[in-house]
Protein backbone atom coordinates (compact mmCIF):
# COMPACT_ATOMS: atom_id res chain seq x y z
CA UNK A 1 0.00 0.00 0.00
CA UNK A 2 1.21 3.51 -1.18
CA UNK A 3 1.57 6.49 1.72
CA UNK A 4 -0.42 8.87 1.12
CA UNK A 5 0.56 12.42 1.85
CA UNK A 6 -1.83 16.09 2.09
CA UNK A 7 -0.38 19.10 0.95
CA UNK A 8 -2.31 22.16 0.07
CA UNK A 9 -1.20 25.02 -2.58
CA UNK A 10 -2.22 28.00 -3.56
CA UNK A 11 -2.76 29.00 -7.16
CA UNK A 12 0.46 30.65 -8.01
CA UNK A 13 2.24 27.34 -6.36
CA UNK A 14 -0.05 25.36 -8.56
CA UNK A 15 0.97 26.80 -11.91
CA UNK A 16 4.62 26.59 -10.79
CA UNK A 17 3.74 22.75 -10.24
CA UNK A 18 1.79 22.13 -13.68
CA UNK A 19 4.74 24.60 -15.66
CA UNK A 20 7.52 22.32 -14.18
CA UNK A 21 5.64 19.41 -14.82
CA UNK A 22 4.92 20.15 -18.41
CA UNK A 23 8.40 20.99 -18.91
CA UNK A 24 9.90 18.19 -17.97
CA UNK A 25 7.43 16.16 -19.76
CA UNK A 26 8.16 18.20 -23.38
CA UNK A 27 12.13 16.81 -22.01
CA UNK A 28 11.12 13.61 -21.53
CA UNK A 29 9.37 13.50 -25.44
CA UNK A 30 11.88 14.99 -27.22
CA UNK A 31 14.78 12.44 -25.31
CA UNK A 32 11.69 9.83 -26.59
CA UNK A 33 11.19 8.38 -22.90
CA UNK A 34 8.69 7.48 -21.04
CA UNK A 35 5.95 10.26 -20.06
CA UNK A 36 3.31 7.89 -18.13
CA UNK A 37 4.23 9.06 -14.40
CA UNK A 38 4.12 12.79 -15.50
CA UNK A 39 0.71 12.80 -16.97
CA UNK A 40 -0.89 11.07 -14.24
CA UNK A 41 0.76 13.37 -11.70
CA UNK A 42 -0.41 16.36 -14.36
CA UNK A 43 -3.83 14.74 -14.56
CA UNK A 44 -4.49 14.29 -10.99
CA UNK A 45 -3.58 18.24 -10.07
CA UNK A 46 -5.44 19.46 -13.22
CA UNK A 47 -9.15 16.97 -11.54
CA UNK A 48 -7.98 18.44 -7.85
CA UNK A 49 -7.98 22.04 -9.22
CA UNK A 50 -10.82 21.47 -11.19
CA UNK A 51 -13.32 19.99 -8.08
CA UNK A 52 -11.69 22.99 -5.77
CA UNK A 53 -13.27 25.68 -8.50
CA UNK A 54 -16.47 23.78 -8.80
CA UNK A 55 -16.71 23.39 -4.74
CA UNK A 56 -15.95 27.04 -4.99
CA UNK A 57 -18.49 28.22 -7.26
CA UNK A 58 -21.38 25.99 -5.80
CA UNK A 59 -20.31 27.28 -2.16
CA UNK A 60 -20.55 30.91 -3.38
CA UNK A 61 -24.70 30.26 -4.39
Amino acid sequence: MKDKIKIEFDRYEIGIIINSLNSMRTILINEKNDTTPIDEILLKLIDETSKKKLYKELEAR
